[in-house]
């Protein structure tokens, strides 16, 4: 089974960073694009961030300059380096990845890609 597990939420400071962490594992054949998504109490999921397989970065205005997004492909992992933190960005963020799986049946591989996401970490900024 395919899994995307999150790392690295807690609480932090107006001012100061937070590092997420977010590694895929199971039966991958490839992992396309993947992203950052968040979402406070009572609002919709919202884009945060998101990067290319090559490495091409696109941010939401909300976090443009204080946000970074990378990956290493060799260990199926997305980071967000969070820094100058704001209250605002309280939130449970969320993984996803554009993913291709694969499973074996009877000796004959099956694919499917699909949108894949991880379980929400909690990021609480405090004033």
């Amino acid at each position: 089974q395919v899994q995307l597990v999150e790392s690295g939420g807690g609480l932090g400071q107006a001012g100061g960073s937070l590092r997420l962490s977010c590694a895929a594992s199971g039966s991958i054949l490839s992992i396309g694009d993947m992203g950052w998504y968040r979402q406070a109490p009572g609002k919709q999921r919202d884009l945060v961030a998101t990067i290319t397989s090559d490495g091409t970065p696109h941010y939401t205005d909300a976090v443009k300059g204080r946000f970074t997004i990378s990956r290493d492909n060799a260990k199926n992992t997305v980071i967000l380096q969070m820094n100058s933190l704001k209250p605002e960005d309280t939130a449970v963020y969320y993984c996803n990845a554009d993913l291709t799986a694969y499973r074996d049946i009877d000796d004959v591989f099956h694919f499917n890609r699909s949108q894949y996401w991880g379980q929400g970490t909690q990021v609480t900024v405090s004033s």
